[in-house]
């Protein structure tokens, strides 16, 4: 680490073991080579008013819908992922059906070194069936789930790429591709297309990407392996 920053060693040891935050400017550099967040090495380096500041910047845009999303957006951010992809949702049965080779594309991406990780809504539980009733079509979601899931089947036993299923009461569906995110708020009444979506960019000290990043993480580590569930039912 030393050599990369042009430090003396005995700096970067001082980080290590006396618990020294380094300058703002090295700190920026190490969690682009070690691909962790300033916040998650350094919690105390940065204040919560700044972070709420700066996690204001790390707004982009606002869409009252997700059908106003352009399509080329997310074609953009599926192809340029480099190192992570990350989807949490009920089905979202809208990605195979508007991106055709999605499927192929995240092989690639997967042979190429990217961490692939989709959840979707487990359809036997609690959770789906009450979105289903909320959107006023009963047994609908556990459908479009085992629809979207003929896709993902073609995913299995692709190295770098896992497909969970989830039990949670969703109130976003989350779609990262690097240190960009679409969330997707879900809204009583209303159907996923046509509820508010942010598309947020990761900035070093911010804090509203990674209150969302944090939130996949948490339904990641409850969630169950769809393949593995599938062939013991």
């Amino acid at each position: 680490m030393a050599e990369r920053l042009n430090v003396d060693p005995k700096t970067v040891e001082r980080w290590i073991t006396q618990d020294r935050i380094p300058y703002p400017r090295y700190r920026h550099a190490i969690t682009a080579i070690v691909r962790e967040g300033e916040e998650y090495l350094w919690p105390d380096a940065v204040s919560p008013e700044k972070a709420a500041r700066i996690g204001q910047s790390e707004l982009i845009q606002l869409y009252s819908r997700r059908i106003a999303v352009p399509h080329d957006l997310w074609h953009r951010l599926i192809n340029r992922a480099e190192r992570k992809i990350d989807v949490l949702a009920y089905a979202g049965l809208f990605l195979v059906e508007q991106e055709p080779k999605l499927i192929d594309t995240l092989k690639e991406k997967a042979a190429a070194g990217v961490e692939i990780r989709i959840l979707l809504g487990d359809p036997k539980s609690d959770a789906v069936k009450q979105r289903s009733i909320e959107e006023g079509a009963p047994d609908v979601m556990a459908a479009k789930i085992r629809n979207v899931m003929q896709y993902y089947d073609r995913l299995q036993g692709v190295k770098g790429v896992e497909v969970r299923h989830h039990k949670t009461t969703l109130y976003n569906s989350i779609y990262r591709f690097d240190d960009e995110m679409l969330v997707n708020a879900h809204v009583l009444g209303f159907p996923a297309p046509h509820a508010p979506v942010m598309h947020l960019r990761k900035l070093a000290g911010g804090d509203l990407f990674g209150t969302y990043a944090d939130s996949f993480d948490r339904v990641m580590s409850a969630s169950d392996p769809a393949w593995v569930k599938e062939v013991a039912a």
